[in-house]
């Protein structure tokens, strides 16, 4: 399999965004449902949920868990 000069520097850039006290997926997964909520609910994101919010900016996996369960508790607040 051969990388791309492309696929090199978005690796790179990756690479370049991480920082020492990132949430790991384990971590978001423990604060998903209570970031959910927040954001379902307007409000503006807590310092403790920034790490959260920032890993599934970068975390594909995370990410399309929290749009399921965010979809999930939408449906539910819309529908009691």
């Amino acid at each position: 399999m051969k990388i791309t000069d492309e696929q090199v520097q978005a690796l790179l850039s990756m690479l370049s965004n991480t920082k020492d006290d990132e949430a790991d997926c384990g971590q978001c997964m423990q604060h998903m449902a209570e970031f959910a909520e927040t954001t379902l609910s307007g409000k503006s994101i807590p310092a403790g949920l920034q790490r959260i919010d920032e890993h599934l900016e970068s975390c594909g996996e995370c990410r399309e868990e929290f749009e399921t369960l965010k979809a999930a508790l939408g449906e539910e607040m819309a529908n009691p």
